[in-house]
Parts: C-alpha cells; sequence; structure tokens
C-alpha cells in the first residue's frame, strides 16, 4: 500500500463516524421529527438528509448512487419523502441538527483555534475531491460551505466521505459485485454479522441467490464461508478504493494530513463515548472504538 493510500484509509477512519453522527444523534433525530419524518424507522430521515444534495431524487437516482440498498426498499421512502419536506429544507434542517448534535459532543475537547484549524484542514482537503464521476461527492461540494467551524468541519467530512464511497463504487463495479453480491461477500468475510445487512431491504430469496452466484464464482465454499479468493479479492477491492481515494490526502499532505487526524481524535472519543453509533454496524465504525476511548 502507499502512501497516500494508507492515509486514505487512516482517514475514513477517522472521518466516517463524523459523517454518520447525522444519522444516529438524537439531536438529529429530533430535527427530523420537528420536519415531520417518521423518527420510528432511521430510513426516511436517513435517505432525506444524504439525497437532498441531489435535489429531489428519484427512486432510480437514489438506488444508483446508495448502490446496495434493494431498489424496492428505496421506492418504500423516496420520492415521498419529499412530500414531508423539500430538498431546500431537508439541506438546512440537516446543517441544524449537526450544529445541534456537534456542540453537545465537541463540548470543550477542542478549543476554538484548534476547531478552526481543523475545519481549515478538512476544507482544503474536500476541495480537493475531484468530482469527475462522483454524484454525491459532487452534489456535496455544490453546496455553499457553512460559516461556522463545526459545520465546516462536518460538511468537509461528508464531501470526503461521499467521495471515497462513490470510489467504492467504482471498485465494487470493477470487481463485478453486484449490490446485493456486494454485501453477501462482504459478510461472508466477517466485516459485520449477516443480520446487519438485513435493513438494505434485501429478500432471503435475494439474497440466497446471490451467495449462488458467489458460490459459482468460487467466492464462497462448501462450508458457506468466504473462500482465499473471495478475502483476497474484497482486500483488492478496499485497496482500490483506498487508491481512487488519495486524492485529496496528496494535496493536503501528510503532515497536514496527520495534524488534522490528531485534532479529531477528541471528536471521535466524544462519538463514540456517546454510545448512539451502533456497536455492530455494515461500516465497521464499531471496530474503531477502542482506539479513541
Amino acid at each position: 500500500m502507499s502512501e497516500y493510500h494508507a492515509v486514505a484509509r487512516r482517514m475514513w477512519h477517522q472521518l466516517e463516524p463524523l459523517h454518520a453522527a447525522l444519522y444516529f444523534a438524537p439531536e438529529a433525530r429530533q430535527v427530523a421529527a420537528d420536519l415531520g419524518y417518521d423518527v420510528g424507522s432511521r430510513w426516511p430521515s436517513y435517505f432525506a438528509w444524504r439525497a437532498a444534495p441531489l435535489g429531489a431524487a428519484g427512486p432510480e437516482l437514489v438506488a444508483a448512487t446508495f448502490y446496495t440498498f434493494s431498489p424496492r426498499m428505496i421506492a418504500r421512502y423516496v420520492p415521498q419523502i419529499w412530500t414531508v419536506a423539500e430538498p431546500a429544507k431537508v439541506l438546512d434542517a440537516r446543517l441544524l441538527a449537526v450544529d445541534r448534535a456537534l456542540t453537545a459532543l465537541i463540548g470543550r475537547r477542542l478549543s476554538g483555534a484548534q476547531l478552526a484549524e481543523a475545519a481549515r484542514l478538512a476544507r482544503q482537503a474536500a476541495e480537493n475531491a475531484g468530482p469527475a464521476a462522483r454524484p454525491l461527492a459532487a452534489a456535496n461540494r455544490d453546496l455553499p460551505w457553512p460559516d461556522a467551524p463545526h459545520l465546516t468541519l462536518w460538511q468537509a467530512a461528508t464531501v470526503l466521505r461521499e467521495h471515497r464511497g462513490d470510489g467504492h463504487l467504482a471498485a465494487l463495479l470493477t470487481f463485478g459485485l453486484d449490490p446485493c453480491e456486494a454485501l453477501v461477500s462482504f459478510a461472508a468475510i466477517g466485516a459485520a454479522p449477516t443480520a446487519d445487512f438485513a435493513g438494505r431491504g434485501w429478500s432471503g430469496q435475494e439474497w440466497s441467490e446471490a451467495r449462488g452466484r458467489l458460490t459459482a464464482r468460487g467466492w464462497i465454499g462448501p462450508d458457506g464461508g468466504a473462500t482465499e479468493r473471495a478475502r483476497e479479492e474484497r482486500e483488492a477491492i478496499e485497496r482500490m478504493t483506498d487508491r481512487l481515494a488519495a486524492g485529496p490526502w496528496r494535496a493536503l499532505g501528510r503532515p497536514r494530513a496527520e495534524r488534522l487526524a490528531q485534532l479529531l481524535n477528541p471528536v471521535l472519543g466524544a462519538i463514540f463515548e456517546a454510545g448512539y453509533l451502533p456497536r455492530h454496524n455494515t461500516l465497521g465504525i464499531g471496530a474503531l472504538k477502542m482506539a479513541y476511548l
């Protein structure tokens, strides 16, 4: 792994929990409820928060850009979410949600000068996240930068997160994994329990058929577990994802990336201590927890 590929992976570990606070923080849930979303499930507000930079996107566009969600599940929420609140209103509300969540989390963990420095570094990286073939990253880059440093930090983290995610989808396509196969193979290598993927909306039959296709390709063995080939291919996918995500960090430079990581450590500690990120999840967030407590 080259120097900046490794930096890209480390910074994903740093930024993913910060971005994900929007989907789990109680403050964000309350803002979503105030907008009129049903918060008995996290999915209505999740699809609204994440898709709003695309405008009033329909189910086909959301399925294409989110990739591993069942199109049938997405159609249950999209475009109905835009009848609750139009995208411009959702975008204003998500900044309000992030403002409340991060204000509660950060407290005195960072001085004003440290927070401003972290925001400046993260924004510099995000402004070097090339938008070509990166629809979610580009949509978030199109948004105006907020004035408050903690909101700038979150928006930069979101651009960088979606930039990496867009590249990850390109890697999955390159290795010939359709949306359900991507999840089945990820579960097979033990990245997360199979039950954690139920929220993506695939039926038992669809999951079984995807397993069958992967078995025929030599990715899943007779015991139902991942083969060595599957593990090697999944690691190759992650390496390609790192390579495609390295540009912003190469532009920022390793010393400044390391400084940003240092500044973010107290924020990550606060996020994990808050306890609202799921212990098990499909992104490996829980595996990072002990590093910051």
